[in-house]
């Protein structure tokens, strides 16, 4: 999603590329890899579908990847990139909202767990752990923190 535009929204759900995966994961979100093999897109078709939305939206800009622990994210994203497109459009790195929130607000990096983010950052969103849902929760979250942080 664009941090700066929640209407603009991408989704796409991923075949498995094989039969690994971490089983309290897989309960979080509900679904098992055999959802997803028969629901998912080629992983390459995937990421070339993810990447034509990124030009639509950056259009002349780079974009940023920006999440609530970005480096977790980005690795997967990064991962997929380079894997099927042989590039990643991020570029080699992203903004964290978590380090973000820890440079606005001086506090620990125990403190920026989502459950102890102060109430004024959290938006209307559900935390569903559909990757849609909470790219908007995210967003929400670091655009709060953003006009924060530009008022002091």
């Amino acid at each position: 999603m664009a941090v700066d535009d929640p209407k603009k929204t991408f989704y796409v759900e991923l075949k498995p590329v094989n039969e690994n995966s971490v089983p309290d994961a897989m309960k979080v979100i509900g679904r098992t890899l055999a959802d997803f093999m028969r629901t998912g897109r080629e992983p390459k078709e995937a990421m070339t579908a993810f990447r034509n939305w990124l030009a639509s939206v950056a259009k002349t800009a780079k974009p940023v990847f920006v999440g609530f622990n970005a480096t977790f994210d980005w690795a997967f994203v990064s991962f997929y990139f380079h894997q099927y497109l042989g590039e990643n459009p991020f570029g080699f790195g992203g903004v964290d909202i978590k380090s973000y929130y820890m440079g606005m607000t001086d506090c620990t990096w125990e403190d920026t767990r989502s459950s102890r983010i102060q109430t004024e950052f959290k938006g209307a969103s559900r935390h569903t752990h559909n990757a849609l849902d909470d790219a908007i929760e995210q967003a929400e979250m670091f655009r709060r923190m953003m006009t924060r942080a530009a008022k002091t």
